[in-house]
């Protein structure tokens, strides 16, 4: 897309209101552009039409009327989450019209570089711990995206001397063009939102694009575990620096002795091997302030990405020491009666439940289950059958697929919570049944393996009533 300056008299639609919507519109509105918002929604749920409104901005609530895009209109920035199939999208693929999200329109006012992070799963953690690093290291990060600020609203305040780091997703990826972060980060690649990208292929391109437009003066940080992640560094025109836990890297941060290796977890270390060859001690991967293998993996790229922006070892070591996580992601709730409470609410696909069960040491006892999209959740089966897990709990739309997998997998401490009634009761009583099974030295672990809709309005809304639960007992 062209800077949005160029926009002036010029019509621009927004579809979808949201923070990032609000951001966008009131950029091209100063900027002189015709603006148009649109959402779905009734006005009486959109807080921030009256705002856009008041400003002399057109906002359309409770549909998506037919003449909505037409010719005179040059752009249209959407919300990530509106998938490509609506008619307004259809219609401006039709008339030609680029199609871009927000993060495209940021990129072009932002003065500051930026350091973006993306993957299926890891996200929050690894850029809160970014975003900590350079604060510490005085790099002035201003954090954004996904998580903290509205990304346009914080382009426009960035200064040439800030680090602008970036949370983003595939939705919001799949929609830029020019877009190019000084740091690119890409945790890892699962099957997942394969009902808005229709398939793998897309997912991996969505992702990839992270990539797209990096000069020999970026930098690449992927993981060196997955071939997904070696075919893209690949075609990088970046400097490629990888991370790995199974590999010893001629270049790149690793772990060592790996985790192919079998020794006491006390004896591996974090470093970080130059081009020169150097080896450089980060700190033993048992400091680790938040515990599990995919945190360690965390580590490992916020390690890369702050050694690119100039963090000192020291501060890096320091921080991964002190930081004790991200709520919703393997957060400790409590220690009751010897058991350990881990608020996972994040793990919104079986991937993620299976990183996480698999990075944890003790027995667990696993709350799951939620918005059945389908899946029959066999992926589950390997890790059920791996002795791991002592005891399932199952609520929500997938409670009886996710019982049939426990079964299959021999286990015999099963039960389900019966949702009928309001979804706090639901989840005390899973918490109460989980605690039941649990003995001291064990693990409870919401850990639902499924987005969070058919109950609650957000997989916070859904980790913050555990919390309670568990508090509760």
């Amino acid at each position: 897309m062209k800077h949005p300056r160029s926009y002036r008299n010029e019509q621009v639609v927004i579809l979808g209101l949201a923070r990032s919507g609000v951001a966008v519109a009131k950029l091209f509105h100063e900027l002189g552009a015709k603006v148009t918002v649109n959402d779905k929604k009734e006005r009486n749920l959109c807080p921030e039409a009256d705002e856009l409104a008041a400003l002399g901005i057109s906002v359309i609530c409770g549909s998506h009327p037919s003449g909505l895009i037409h010719e005179d209109v040059k752009l249209v920035v959407k919300n990530p989450g509106i998938p490509y199939t609506i008619e307004p999208i259809e219609r401006a693929q039709e008339l030609g019209i680029e199609i871009v999200t927000e993060v495209e329109v940021a990129y072009h006012v932002c003065k500051a570089p930026m350091i973006c992070i993306t993957g299926s799963n890891g996200k929050t953690t690894t850029t809160t711990w970014i975003g900590i690093m350079l604060e510490k290291a005085g790099l002035k990060p201003i954090v954004a995206g996904n998580i903290g600020r509205a990304l346009t609203e914080a382009a426009l305040v960035a200064e040439a001397d800030n680090h602008m780091v970036v949370e983003l997703s595939s939705f919001q990826l799949k929609g830029t063009y020019d877009f190019k972060p000084r740091i690119a980060c890409l945790l890892n690649i699962y099957e997942t939102h394969l009902d808005y990208h229709g398939s793998i292929d897309d997912y991996i391109e969505s992702k990839a694009k992270l990539f797209a437009n990096q000069g020999a003066d970026d930098t690449a940080v992927l993981n060196w575990d997955q071939p997904v992640c070696r075919q893209i560094a690949s075609s990088a025109k970046a400097n490629v620096l990888p991370f790995s836990i199974q590999e010893e890297l001629e270049y790149g941060v690793f772990v060592t002795p790996t985790f192919k290796e079998s020794v006491p977890a006390e004896d591996r270390h974090i470093v970080y091997r130059d081009k020169k060859g150097s080896v450089h001690r980060i700190l033993g991967v048992k400091e680790i302030g938040i515990p599990g293998t995919m945190n360690v993996e965390n580590a490992l790229a916020a390690s890369c990405a702050a050694l690119t922006a100039g963090v000192s070892i020291d501060t890096i070591a320091q921080v991964l020491r002190e930081f004790r996580g991200v709520e919703h992601r393997l957060e400790h709730v409590a220690t009751k009666d010897g058991v350990d409470y881990y608020n996972n609410s994040k793990a919104t696909n079986p991937a993620a439940s299976i990183k996480t069960i698999e990075s944890l040491e003790q027995k667990i006892v696993l709350i799951a289950g939620g918005l059945d999209r389908g899946s029959d959740y066999m992926e589950l089966l390997p890790v059920f059958q791996s002795g791991r897990i002592k005891g399932i709990v199952a609520l929500g739309q997938t409670k009886d697929k996710i019982c049939h997998v426990a079964r299959l997998a021999g286990m015999s401490l099963v039960k389900t919570v019966d949702t009928a009634n309001n979804a706090q009761d639901a989840v005390n009583e899973a918490v109460r049944e989980a605690a039941d099974m649990a003995e001291a030295g064990d693990v409870v672990l919401l850990s639902p393996a499924c987005a969070s809709w058919d109950m609650f309005p957000s997989y916070e809304e859904r980790g913050s009533m555990f919390r309670q639960s568990v508090h509760n007992l």
